[in-house]
This record gives structure tokens, sequence and C-alpha cells, in this order.
């Protein structure tokens, strides 16, 4: 569960982190101006991530919970049978 919330939270951090450089970049060359890279990180990508890795940790632990549960309704399903 962990392993997962980690990896997800890292790709959201290297996808929004691409777009946002991205954007900056096109931003700046419509403006004729240097792109400031530092709002990428600040800005964007880092609470964008914090804010993707809580999502996965949550939903990630309701299927782990439902799962268990389903699990113990099967055994107990079984043990009556």
């Amino acid at each position: 569960m962990l392993l997962l919330t980690f990896l997800g939270t890292l790709l959201c951090f290297s996808v929004s982190l691409l777009l946002a450089i991205v954007a900056m970049t096109v931003i700046a060359a419509v403006r004729g101006s240097h792109p400031d890279m530092r709002i990428a990180y600040r800005h964007f990508a880092v609470p964008l991530a914090v804010i993707e890795g809580s999502v996965i940790l949550v939903l990630s632990t309701a299927l782990e919970v439902r799962h268990y549960i389903q699990r113990r309704a099967l055994a107990a399903l079984e043990r009556m049978s």
C-alpha cells in the first residue's frame, strides 16, 4: 500500500512537473522572457504531488479494507458449507 502510494506520488510529481515546465516554456516564449522554473516546482509540481499522493493513499487504503472484508466474508461462507 505504501509502495503503491510512493510510486503513484512519484509518477504524479514527474508528470505534473513535465507539464508545468512545458507550460512555463510556452508562456515565456509568448511573452518573450526567460522562464522561471522555480514556479514550476513550487507552485505546480509539489502541491499536485501532495494532493495526488493523499488521494492515492486514501483510495488504496479503502481498496485494501474492502478486500479484507470480502475475504473475511468468503471465509465465513466457506466454513458454513
